[in-house]
């Protein structure tokens, strides 16, 4: 079993994850915001990690330092899971539906990380939670993990709708990509032999895609 635990203590936030990359989707998750558990849901059963989460944070300031750690606490734990990544698929790919939204994510467990963020939205909070701090998620989680990570919503007019196929594509990528090959399961997918850490992590956000993207009236 491939299988990490992380703790991560700050002024701001104590958060502890376990995960389980071999797992059949269990999840409990707690982090304080009913969103945020909603969506790690979501990406556990759907990606089939085992995911244990527990955070508390400054939550009477704001949920940012919450989620942000909680992507950075989470991706620490895959990146600690998947190893030296001999064996895995490496890349992985979903479109996901959600009624009349549709979002796609490309994800490669490079151990490069890259994020680039095509989601645009047209309410600034989804009830309490801030709609910019799932971009915040998503970039915390992709630098923490090691991955070169692709989230484009294609189209859809439901806020909610939106975040939720994004979390579900990406589970469904991820799914993919941590999958042992079979043909090459002691082999490091790479002619580098290696797939070494990269030390800073680039992000990419296309305004005017995003728009065109996305569609009318979203920012």
């Amino acid at each position: 079993m491939r299988q990490a635990s992380v703790e991560r203590n700050t002024n701001e936030t104590e958060i502890s994850v376990t995960v389980n990359l071999d797992g059949t989707g269990t999840y409990d998750v707690s982090t304080g915001i009913g969103f945020l558990d909603h969506m790690l849901e979501q990406l556990s059963k759907h990606s089939l990690i085992d995911l244990t989460v527990r955070a508390k944070g400054d939550l009477h300031i704001d949920f940012h330092h919450t989620t942000e750690d909680t992507g950075i606490a989470i991706g620490e734990a895959v990146n600690k899971a998947l190893g030296d990544r001999a064996g895995i698929t490496r890349y992985g790919s979903a479109q996901i539906p959600l009624d009349e939204a549709l979002t796609r994510v490309i994800v490669d467990c490079s151990n490069r990380p890259y994020l680039v963020w095509k989601v645009g939205f047209s309410r600034p909070k989804l009830g309490e939670m801030d709609t910019e701090l799932f971009r915040e998620w998503f970039q915390a989680f992709a630098q923490a993990a090691g991955v070169t990570l692709h989230v484009d919503n294609l189209y859809g007019e439901n806020n909610h709708h939106i975040v939720e196929s994004a979390y579900k594509a990406l589970a469904r990528a991820l799914r993919q990509a941590v999958t042992i090959d079979a043909r090459a399961a002691d082999a490091v997918p790479s002619t580098k032999g290696v797939l070494s850490d990269a030390d800073t992590m680039n992000s990419v956000s296309d305004a005017d895609t995003m728009n065109a993207v996305s569609g009318a009236g979203k920012d």
